[in-house]
């Protein structure tokens, strides 16, 4: 629940301005999540959620800018957390995740930069991995095993 909560932070601030705690709480429930004003504080300390300024001089919620290492780990470590089996077909990848946790399972993916995937497509619980060469696949494959095992 905390990921898919989580994951829906990501989402909501990247498309609303969202300047205060109340604000996110608000499209938290208005998104079907039942939050009190503790458990945002403690996910924004956690996504470590920083205010940054607008065009219009106000500040809204944004993800941090850190170190490559920090992100790659924190990463793999929500891949891991939210992913539950990898497959291939031809040069598409498919994985299934956890209810709600496709979002973030492919943001991983993303901030990752892994080389030779052209994009990724979440839904709720699938997550669809379009790669430039079926050649490409099985050495994907195996690096997301290992991510998960690991």
């Amino acid at each position: 629940m905390r990921y898919t909560r989580q994951n829906k932070i990501i989402e909501l601030i990247s498309i609303h301005e969202v300047d205060t705690q109340e604000k996110l709480a608000e499209l938290l429930k208005n998104s079907g999540f039942d939050v009190t004003q503790a458990t945002v504080s403690r996910d924004i300390k956690e996504l470590q959620l920083v205010k940054t300024p607008v065009a219009t001089g106000q500040y809204k919620y944004t993800l941090p800018e850190q170190s490559a290492k920090q992100t790659t780990d924190r990463f793999a470590k929500i891949f891991k957390d939210t992913t539950q089996t990898v497959a291939g077909s031809g040069n598409i990848i498919v994985l299934k995740t956890l209810t709600g946790c496709a979002n973030a399972s492919c943001e991983a993916i993303d901030s990752m930069e892994f080389p030779h995937i052209l994009g990724t497509l979440a839904g709720d619980n699938t997550v669809f991995i379009v790669c430039d060469s079926p050649k490409i696949v099985p050495a994907l494959i195996s690096r997301f095993e290992e991510l998960l095992s690991g």
